[in-house]
């Protein structure tokens, strides 16, 4: 199977390692047998739509997602429509804020951003930094991660992140964190989120394969380091819950 990874604004969105959910996702699928491109959309450039099977945007400063977020926002109705078509998607870090009807700045400027959900997120002076240990309702293991952001993010429905039982969610401490909404993944966790999570990866991956008709077989790939990373990020967490 041929797959094309849409990788927006790699050089200025791209902080804590947020690349590297491109590299492991690429060469998870590429273990599985697929044939992978990567396509980088820089701000002016363009992209096929119809051609990607997942798009990407890792974490950036505020200063950065600020730059990026008017460019973006011409991607507005192609990103809908990919999405309703059941596109995978993730967008990491700040990123994530990009893709709700706008972003207000700490000085009460707002801008309007992608608008592919409703919700709305207001930066604060103060920023919220710290482990985030939670749970999806797309897998049992826990999901764990690092966040540093200043957003509160309100009027998510249907977040990532059912349960947090340490660090801050998307409005509060232990509220739930992310977004999901068909084959769109998005969270302010970083680390980056599908190394520190292979089921996470495993879920992305799944739902690139749902979108051509087919399940991920079952003798999949697993990187022994991954899941030693894993384990010992989940203990330590836990038991400081």
């Amino acid at each position: 199977m041929e797959v094309q990874i849409v990788h927006f604004y790699p050089d200025l969105m791209n902080l804590y390692g947020s690349y590297a959910n491109v590299l492991t996702l690429k060469r998870y699928l590429e273990q599985l047998g697929c044939s992978v491109t990567t396509k980088a959309v820089i701000p002016g450039g363009e992209t096929r739509f119809a051609q990607g099977d997942f798009f990407y945007m890792g974490a950036g400063t505020e200063r950065s997602a600020k730059a990026v977020m008017t460019d973006f926002a011409r991607f507005r109705e192609e990103l809908k429509a990919a999405a309703n078509d059941g596109a995978a998607m993730l967008f990491a870090g700040t990123a994530m804020e990009l893709l709700g009807k706008s972003v207000q700045e700490a000085d009460g400027t707002s801008y309007p951003a992608a608008g592919l959900a409703d919700f709305t997120t207001e930066h604060r002076k103060t920023r919220i930094v710290g482990d985030v240990y939670g749970y999806t309702e797309l897998f049992p293991e826990a999901v764990v991660g690092f966040m540093n952001k200043c957003g509160i993010t309100t009027g998510i429905g249907t977040p990532l992140l059912s349960k947090v039982a340490m660090g801050h969610g998307n409005e509060a401490p232990h509220s739930p964190e992310g977004f999901h909404w068909k084959n769109v993944f998005a969270s302010e966790l970083t680390g980056p989120l599908l190394v520190k999570n292979p089921r996470m990866l495993e879920t992305v991956a799944a739902a690139i394969y749902a979108r051509r008709g087919e399940t991920l077989p079952l003798d999949r790939p697993s990187d022994p380091w991954a899941e030693a990373g894993y384990t010992v990020t989940e203990e330590q967490l836990r038991k400081q819950i």
